[in-house]
């Protein structure tokens, strides 16, 4: 019988690369409270499936608090999550910062640490919230700074924007704008397009590369140079700032 360990993030963001390498891109980030699955050791790195979106990547093992339980750790996709842009987290005689869409699951993570913590801020229960909040929720990051592999409000890349949206909705969305543009319903027409449905677009390749939550039928908020919000059109998006399209449209889905 194999001996699967379970894993939790105690740090405000633990990064996820490609490769057992400090020097490998980042393709993804661990934010507080969440949790993995252990797949595999090598020297001083750790391969990890993340619970919630089931991401592979390689982590620095000296980061991670390992030895949780199976039932802890698939709890934790069902806990509250910081609903405060920035939100406190007392750590004894000291603190640190959590991003909005992190997990609370201090009480898992006091049992198996020495050290006392305090959550000092608003959350939310996930799922708690219906399609009527996602535009308010989705503006709070705004201006956040875009980063590839980024998932919190200190970076963010557009599926990693889309993700935590969804993830503060009670929503599993998968990591990459490709992987999420396989779920949900197809919307036929921008014409049909509502509040919450999520936009694709596309390189000359057809490959999907780009991924922003439809605020009404004429605007779309996304991550690219940092959380904005611009003109959506049958073409794609019509950039404010530099007065040109910057993505061509693919596809509109739907999974409210």
């Amino acid at each position: 019988m194999i001996n699967i360990e379970y894993g939790i993030c105690t740090l405000s963001v633990i990064p996820i690369r490609a490769e057992a390498s400090d020097k490998s891109e980042m393709i993804s980030q661990l934010l507080y409270g969440e949790t993995f699955w252990v797949l595999e050791k090598q020297d001083k790195w750790t391969k990890i499936k993340c619970t919630w979106d089931e991401y592979e990547g390689w982590a620095d093992t000296k980061q991670l608090l390992i030895g949780i339980t199976e039932n802890e750790a698939l709890s934790t996709n069902h806990c509250a999550v910081v609903a405060d842009k920035i939100a406190e987290l007392e750590i004894e005689q000291s603190s640190t910062l959590l991003s909005i869409g992190s997990t609370q699951s201090t009480d898992i993570i006091q049992k198996y640490s020495n050290l006392k913590y305090r959550y000092i801020g608003r959350s939310i229960e996930m799922g708690s919230k219906g399609i009527d909040t996602i535009d308010k929720l989705a503006k709070t990051w705004l201006h956040t700074p875009y980063l590839w592999g980024g998932r919190s409000v200190f970076g963010i890349d557009c599926s990693g924007f889309t993700q935590n949206v969804f993830k503060m909705h009670g929503i599993h969305l998968h990591r990459d704008a490709y992987q999420q543009a396989e779920q949900g319903s197809l919307i036929n027409f921008i014409e049909e397009a509502q509040t919450g449905d999520l936009a694709f677009f596309d390189n000359d390749e057809e490959r999907i590369i780009h991924v922003g939550i439809v605020l009404d039928k004429q605007t779309i908020i996304h991550a690219s140079g940092h959380v904005r919000i611009d003109r959506l059109d049958h073409q794609g998006i019509f950039n404010i700032d530099t007065k040109k399209y910057s993505h061509k449209l693919r596809i509109i889905k739907r999974l409210f």
